[in-house]
């Protein structure tokens, strides 16, 4: 099909593109964007007139729920909720059941997710089988399969041998390992340590659960020349030994969610389960020091670590509730929020969501790495358009995904998409 998106503000990070131009969109490439679209013969016209015509987003933490969590997510809500929130790709954990750490499994994910023709789905492969920390998995057929990466999801290797072989091995074949930085002794509270979780009772995670992973991959990196992405950061010690680390020509990575950003330990309110988050919500001394890490590029990322949990998982004590909340369609607007407040622009507040996790998966895209997170002349068609004016509030009913528990329920946030193609083809359309 042949579109011509007309009138729009077109915004590419990449590029430094920031310009009122159409752009023309054929067999699933941007063809021309401004004079060149003179002559161009759409089958169909959108008018973006007052509207921002983007890179698709890329969401570099997302879990599908499938397989083995459909109760909690299926691929039909949560890739519907990504496109109804801009975003194009999306990459997913490997702890899904059974755990990614088998070919087979990949191909199936990939296979159902573009079979739904909506968003694009990179997974990450289980760097040790089963995610128990003992054996590696066979990363070169994972590769094959179709993974971008590897990692342990939430779940901490604690061999730090095992831990020194895999990024061994990854560094041989030029594979990227991404870790949540936790030490896994410390880390099995379900707050953030502080004075709030003291009052309240709660089990505290100190910040050196996230420093002392820190120290020991950056270590390990040194010796081994591995390229690591740390996901989620989550305090400000820990974004300054990201700085320290790049400072020093580390090929290191990192993210950060969209509920750390925003959020503190003090919204867990009245023990709110749907701010049981992992990592936990900090004081507003690391909440600032991350706005600030995502402003200068220290932090690469931001994501909205969807992770969508059922109802009854939630309706429970705080301590016992499943930690997760969904952000695929929040992501956006968040983005934006935190844009506005921090008064870096439209440009950055967009870089974090295309061309920055774009760059972070790198090589492992192929071809499509030359135009994923741009807008730009014979690129692949993943575009958002949207609204930067219209303003909602959060209202979880609304929501397409499975998992409607969010402590974002009932803010007000900027941005509204009106349409989503991946590939050329509208996926979303408001």
């Amino acid at each position: 099909m042949k579109i011509l998106i007309k009138n729009g503000r077109v915004i590419s990070p990449a590029s430094n593109l920031d310009a009122l131009a159409d752009v023309a969109v054929a067999a699933g490439r941007v063809v021309a964007i401004g004079a060149g679209t003179q002559g161009f013969v759409p089958n169909r016209v959108i008018d973006a007139r007052g509207c921002v015509v983007a890179p698709g987003l890329v969401d570099l933490a997302a879990r599908l729920r499938e397989p083995g969590h459909e109760h909690e997510g299926m691929l039909e809500s949560e890739m519907a909720a990504a496109v109804a929130g801009g975003v194009t790709s999306l990459v997913c954990p490997p702890d899904t059941d059974p755990v990614l750490d088998e070919p087979g499994l990949v191909a199936m994910l990939k296979f159902r997710a573009e079979k739904l023709h909506q968003a694009r789905v990179y997974p990450l492969g289980a760097l040790t089988r089963g995610l128990r920390g003992e054996a590696l998995t066979e990363m070169v057929q994972l590769t094959e399969a179709g993974c971008i990466g590897f990692g342990q999801a939430d779940v901490p290797l604690t061999d730090t041998l095992v831990l020194q072989r895999a990024l061994q091995y990854a560094a041989t074949f030029g594979y990227a390992v991404w870790l949540r930085p936790q030490d896994a002794h410390l880390a099995r509270g379900v707050a953030a340590s502080g004075a709030l979780a003291t009052r309240m009772g709660l089990a505290g995670v100190p910040v050196i659960a996230e420093t002392i992973a820190i120290h020991t991959l950056t270590e390990l990196m040194k010796a081994t020349g591995a390229r690591v992405h740390l996901c989620r950061l989550s305090s400000a010690a820990g974004v300054a030994l990201v700085r320290q680390a790049r400072a020093d020509g580390l090929p290191l990575t990192c993210d950060v969610s969209i509920n750390s950003i925003h959020l503190t330990d003090t919204d867990i309110g009245y023990f709110d389960s749907r701010a049981r988050l992992n990592p936990p919500l900090r004081q507003q001394r690391d909440r600032d020091a991350l706005r600030e890490g995502l402003a200068d590029g220290t932090i690469d990322a931001l994501v909205s670590d969807h992770t969508p949990v059922d109802e009854d998982a939630k309706t429970l004590p705080f301590a016992e509730a499943e930690p997760g909340a969904t952000g695929l369609e929040l992501l956006l607007g968040l983005a934006l929020k935190w844009g506005q407040e921090s008064g870096v622009g439209l440009t950055r507040s967009l870089a974090v969501l295309t061309s920055e996790p774009a760059r972070v998966l790198g090589s492992a895209l192929g071809t499509l790495q030359a135009s994923l997170g741009q807008v730009v002349e014979g690129g692949v068609a993943d575009l958002c358009v949207f609204d930067p004016q219209a303003e909602g509030a959060v209202e979880p009913s609304a929501l397409r995904s499975q998992g409607r528990h969010t402590p974002f329920a009932g803010h007000a946030l900027p941005g509204r998409v009106t349409c989503t193609l991946v590939g050329g083809q509208i996926a979303f359309e408001a």
